[in-house]
């Protein structure tokens, strides 16, 4: 679960405002597994949000060291605005995923199935879905919503349930880990 890169989601040149030591901190999420990550860049770095920087073995150009994993309770909210962006572009770049995640979602229980814990998705369009895919599996987003009328947005629906999953304590994650 190493990560190379992280996007910065807030620079806090002077650190935490109530931790006393001006430390510089980012706050920042890893590209590919969806991790919070805190991190101290190099003295007289300054970080811009949306920015890429590398975090993994090599000699980093940036960032000093990774100070480990953000709490959530911590993101700022200029983070969780920069948060809601990162999801968004990424969920777009890996449609394919995300769009199997429908394929091949299952249930957790004899109660409650993977598809409806997505926002705005209940055991109605959870059957619909199953029906669907049991004919031929969906390559698009678009192809989903064409197929199924009445659909939620299929790829809003991940993007909140990610978003909610690093923002909020759930019982079961679906996306992160």
């Amino acid at each position: 679960m190493k990560e190379e890169y992280a996007i910065i989601l807030e620079f806090l040149p002077n650190g935490y405002p109530l931790e006393g030591k001006p430390i510089p901190i980012a706050q920042a999420i890893g590209e590919k597994n969806f991790i919070l990550l805190e991190l101290i860049p190099r003295r007289g770095v300054t970080l811009e949000p949306g920015e890429r920087v590398y975090i993994g073995p090599e000699k980093r150009d940036k960032i000093y060291y990774i100070k480990g994993r953000l709490k959530r309770e911590k993101l700022t909210e200029m983070a969780k605005e920069n948060l809601e962006e990162f999801i968004k572009k990424a969920v777009g770049e890996n449609e394919k995923k995300f769009v199997d995640f429908y394929n091949k979602a299952e249930a957790i229980n004899k109660r409650v199935h993977q598809i409806e814990l997505l926002p705005g998705m209940g055991k109605k369009h959870m059957q619909e879905i199953i029906k669907e895919r049991e004919k031929k599996p969906f390559e698009t987003f678009e192809e989903m919503k064409d197929r199924i009328p009445n659909i939620p947005d299929p790829k809003k629906a991940i993007e909140k349930r990610i978003f909610k999953e690093l923002t909020e304590i759930e019982r079961h994650n679906l996306f992160i880990h």
